[in-house]
């Protein structure tokens, strides 16, 4: 009986740790956030005596990052910044972590998956091992069958993987957009759907 209760006790308490985490993480995140976004403007702020003004270092910092976006889709703006990437990308070990930084980015804000037409999923490196790859084009033999050019990125960084050529029967569609596609990737496939479209094995 007391075992009973102990193994009840450690049970609950366990349950009560997995439920705890994700809320208590999420509000350290959400408070990280919002300090960062007080703090950019902070200076300027207190240059004019309004930092004691609740949420208006919040409010100012979202109006620099809407201006920053204005100017970085326009002409003149993205050729700054392009030149500015370029440069940066030169720089030994900040270079690789601004391409990882940036790939997610992109990830969770659609940008990268507007790069792709689909995902789908091959069997590789050998039959009956399942893996997740991008259509990046098509192209046509001289007898109609139809290829894919398929990107196969790693995880859980998908700026690296190979480049395949397979037939599109070959493929079996996920179900999933590019982009869910690619959150799949990054978390090592803990996003991934419960339910999959792959044959039974045989």
């Amino acid at each position: 009986m007391t075992h009973t209760l102990l193994q009840s006790f450690k049970t609950k308490i366990f349950a009560g740790i997995a439920a705890l985490i994700p809320l208590y993480l999420t509000f350290i995140l959400l408070k990280f956030l919002l300090d960062i976004l007080s703090q950019i403007s902070l200076p300027m702020l207190k240059k004019f005596s309004l930092d004691q003004i609740p949420g208006l270092g919040i409010l100012l910092t979202l109006v620099l990052i809407y201006f920053i976006g204005v100017i970085v889709t326009n002409f003149l703006g993205k050729k700054i910044f392009s030149l500015g990437e370029k440069i940066l990308k030169r720089v030994p070990f900040v270079s690789t972590i601004y391409s990882t930084l940036k790939q997610i980015t992109e990830t969770f804000t659609g940008k990268a998956s507007d790069a792709f037409q689909g995902a789908v999923y091959i069997q590789y490196p050998r039959k009956d091992l399942w893996t997740m790859a991008f259509i990046s084009g098509k192209s046509n033999t001289e007898n109609g069958e139809t290829y894919f050019h398929l990107f196969v990125p790693t995880t859980p960084n998908p700026t690296s993987g190979f480049f395949l050529m397979i037939p599109a029967k070959d493929t079996v569609p996920t179900g999933m957009t590019v982009e869910e596609g690619l959150k799949t990737i990054i978390s090592g496939g803990m996003l991934a759907p419960e339910k999959n479209p792959l044959p039974d094995s045989k």
